[in-house]
């Protein structure tokens, strides 16, 4: 039933391997859209998820299913214990991502485990998930599907930036949306970083104390991807075939690495937001708490880089795609074709109807 008012649980998992993060919103439709994020958590990864997670792509397609059951029970007893802990109870749908094991949409395929229909029957509610496949198959990129989020609930924006895993960013251009990957990000600075024994760098610190290495600095630069059009995506299989290898043919101090890379990062998100001149730029993401970085990514522009409360930050992502779901509910697009390169506009997504 199409209605103006939904209360659902966004949940996200990205490739930074942060953890899970679940947010519970309530969503109004006027005019435009407003939303409210009432709850929101991040649970980490416990050690045993983590490696398996980090090993997704070195799965055989039996070993893929199998862990696709497993993680599906896993982020069910997550969501289940979201909804006790907070005294949730009327809630529209949960709208979930997943997360992705495999993406080579050029390849014509994209995979994002913990999206099987047992999903709702193991929490009891109705589910929305698996946003990517179909876009995928309609000749897409299967992402960013951000960027409608972007439209419809920050339109005072010029730019949205997330810094995650990997930057990705969307604008408006000629009354149509953009967005593409612009580099990776903390799926990099924390595989390093981990060397030194930390799951991430606080604050830039590390970074700041290395070196910059102008030759690796450029040889990063100079990698094909950043000289393709939009609209193009990242994965981790591109990083581990082309950012890793080339990294580590260097042989530097990891805190050089760090610096470097983070100057890196800094100088092919400026080459994006300098399009446009004099504009407002909203941050999110893990990687906005890298002061380093977000000093850096500064330094380069004239473009006002805003950073939203601590909620909007870290939830951004669960909140869309708590939207996406919304959306899809609604029969409403929530993929743009302009933004994954799809042969249309879509209403993408899984419904899996709880029965009691």
């Amino acid at each position: 039933m199409i209605k103006d008012n939904y209360t659902v649980i966004g949940v996200m998992s990205g490739t930074s391997l942060d953890g899970i993060d679940l947010a519970l919103i309530s969503f109004k439709k006027t005019t435009n859209w407003s939303f409210k994020i009432e709850k929101a958590q991040t649970i980490a990864y416990p050690k045993t998820w983590l490696n398996k997670l980090k090993n997704l792509i070195n799965l055989s397609s039996s070993e893929l299913n199998q862990i696709d059951a497993e993680y599906t029970a896993f982020l069910a007893a997550v969501i289940n214990n979201f909804i006790k802990t907070n005294n949730i109870s009327n809630i529209d749908a949960v709208c979930s991502h997943g997360h992705t094991a495999l993406h080579r949409p050029e390849l014509g395929y994209t995979f994002q485990i913990g999206n099987l229909s047992q999903l709702s029957d193991l929490i009891q509610h109705t589910v929305v998930c698996d946003f990517r496949i179909q876009d995928v198959e309609l000749g897409g990129q299967g992402a960013p599907l951000v960027p409608i989020g972007d439209q419809l609930l920050f339109p005072e924006f010029n730019w949205c930036l997330n810094l995650g895993g990997f930057a990705n960013i969307s604008s408006e251009e000629n009354n149509c949306r953009i967005a593409f990957d612009i580099c990776p990000v903390n799926i990099v600075l924390n595989k390093y970083v981990g060397v030194l024994g930390f799951d991430f760098d606080d604050k830039g610190i590390l970074a700041r104390k290395g070196n910059y290495h102008d030759q690796l600095f450029n040889s990063l630069n100079h990698l094909a991807f950043y000289n393709q059009k939009a609209p193009k995506s990242l994965g981790l299989e591109w990083v581990k075939t082309n950012i890793f290898p080339l990294i580590d043919s260097f042989n530097l101090p990891i805190k050089d690495v760090l610096h470097t890379f983070v100057k890196h990062i800094a100088f092919q998100i400026a080459k994006v937001i300098n399009q446009k001149q004099n504009t407002l730029v909203l941050a999110t993401g893990g990687g906005v708490f890298n002061d380093f970085l977000i000093e850096e990514i500064t330094k380069l522009t004239y473009n006002q880089i805003i950073i939203p409360s601590k909620n909007i930050i870290e939830f951004k992502e669960a909140l869309i795609f708590g939207f996406l779901g919304v959306l899809r509910l609604r029969g409403e697009n929530n993929c743009l074709k302009s933004v994954t390169g799809a042969s249309k506009d879509h209403s993408s997504g899984k419904i899996y109807g709880f029965k009691i």
